[in-house]
């Protein structure tokens, strides 16, 4: 996928899907600003792209702090000269139960990493994209909270989840005379820290999936630099699954 001299933010890139797509994305020859909250992974990672001739800069922080996500913009403009798209990839599970159980500080620490901090980050990027001319922008979502892909014990998750699709489709709407796209990625199971290191879990996951197998996390940067290339011009608004097929077997 072609992402020459395309200046892109990735969050959550300090490990799991984030840190494949740092590294899918300066393949294909992006300028990348990485955010995470883990400083030193973070500068490590950078580095390791710009030892093989790519271009990354690092800022650690918080996603659901508002000043964050316009320094991360801010980053872009002034190492790169300007931001083209974000893949504002950064979440949480959070503790998992029945609703009646879960605790007010679980129910917000999800809603506000995984949703709120959609909204900081578009509200922080999109100034940015009109004074490109355009751009890109995608959303981490999920097959949770998504059709009829809920899951026990995952109210939390769902609903921030399913949030973000309608989130994307507002922007859609409003931004897309301007040339700015948004999209939300709904991956399946995938083979990250996020997923834990239990064999028997990761099979009983992958027996969910027509495929019968999780995604490696460079699967899924594979279809964010899709979305974010432009060879997905015409896409926009819209919940793009890769999920192995278990969205269509949950339906």
């Amino acid at each position: 996928m072609n992402l020459t001299d395309k200046t892109l933010i990735i969050t959550g890139a300090s490990s799991g899907i984030g840190r494949a797509a740092a590294q899918v994305f300066a393949r294909a020859g992006a300028r990348l600003v990485l955010g995470a909250r883990r400083e030193g992974v973070l500068i490590d990672i950078a580095g390791a792209i710009t030892a093989e001739d790519g271009e990354a800069v690092a800022l650690a922080g918080d996603v659901t702090d508002p000043d964050y996500a316009a320094a991360l913009v801010a980053l872009a403009e002034t190492e790169f000269g300007g931001l083209d798209g974000a893949f504002n990839n950064a979440g949480q599970v959070g503790e998992m139960g029945p609703i009646p159980d879960m605790a007010e500080e679980t129910w917000r620490g999800v809603i506000d990493t995984n949703l709120s901090s959609a909204f900081f980050a578009a509200r922080a990027q999109i100034p940015a994209l009109r004074r490109r001319g355009g751009g890109a922008m995608v959303f981490t979502s999920s097959f949770v909270g998504y059709s009829n892909g809920g899951l026990p014990g995952m109210g939390a998750y769902a609903a921030s989840k399913a949030g973000l699709i309608g989130l994307v489709q507002s922007l859609a709407l409003e931004h897309g005379p301007e040339g700015i796209r948004a999209n939300a990625l709904l991956p399946g199971g995938t083979r990250t820290p996020m997923a834990g290191d239990d064999p028997s879990g990761h099979q009983t996951i992958a027996d969910l999936h027509p495929l019968k197998r999780l995604a490696e996390p460079e699967e899924i940067a594979a279809a964010a630099a899709f979305l974010l290339s432009d060879h997905a011009s015409f896409v926009t608004g819209a919940p793009i699954l890769a999920d192995g097929g278990v969205s269509a077997r949950l339906i």
